[in-house]
């Protein structure tokens, strides 16, 4: 039981701050570096930790982002999979999700311009084989993203320990 939550306390930690130290996480969480460096191992090989990334100001930030709805016809047996997996390819395509309502995929994407945007959802987007509609929604300004306050400064605090 306790590999289980140390493993998900760790989680926690790298969500919050992928460049956390394992002495910091031996630390806060009362273990050996060994064991922090053991159980972070073990994350990234099973494949829970699949990468780390930054989360840039968006004052800092290139291009131009969109958020891009997608109806899509479902495939017999492969239902909507292949159709994402196929969309998920293009370089613009930053994140992919299926979700429940009107639209089946919910994209963001990144683009140098909102005409480059507006190119990949008229040239390479809408004409795949099963997407019925899109709808394009520029993003103007991010306030939260990961779980980060973009117009907070973020300070240190120890993760609370109950049982």
């Amino acid at each position: 039981m306790a590999k289980a939550t140390n493993k998900a306390r760790i989680l926690a930690l790298l969500k919050r701050n992928a460049r956390i130290s394992a002495q910091e996480i031996a630390d806060r969480l009362n273990i050996t570096v060994e064991k922090a460096n053991s159980i972070i191992k073990e994350l990234e090989t099973e494949g829970t930790v699949r990468g780390y990334t930054a989360l840039i100001s968006p004052e800092q930030e290139t291009g131009t982002r969109a958020i891009i709805e997608v109806q899509i016809q479902p495939e017999r047996d492969a239902g909507f999979d292949n159709i994402a997996q196929r969309i998920c390819k293009f370089d613009e395509v930053v994140s992919a999700y299926l979700v429940s309502g009107r639209y089946d995929l919910h994209l963001e994407v990144v683009g140098n311009s909102l005409q480059d945007v507006a190119h990949f959802v008229a040239s390479k987007l809408s004409t795949q084989p099963g997407v019925k509609s899109c709808a394009t929604l520029f993003l103007l300004k991010k306030y939260k993203e990961s779980g980060i306050e973009m117009d907070k400064e973020e300070g240190h605090e120890r993760l609370k320990i109950s049982m």
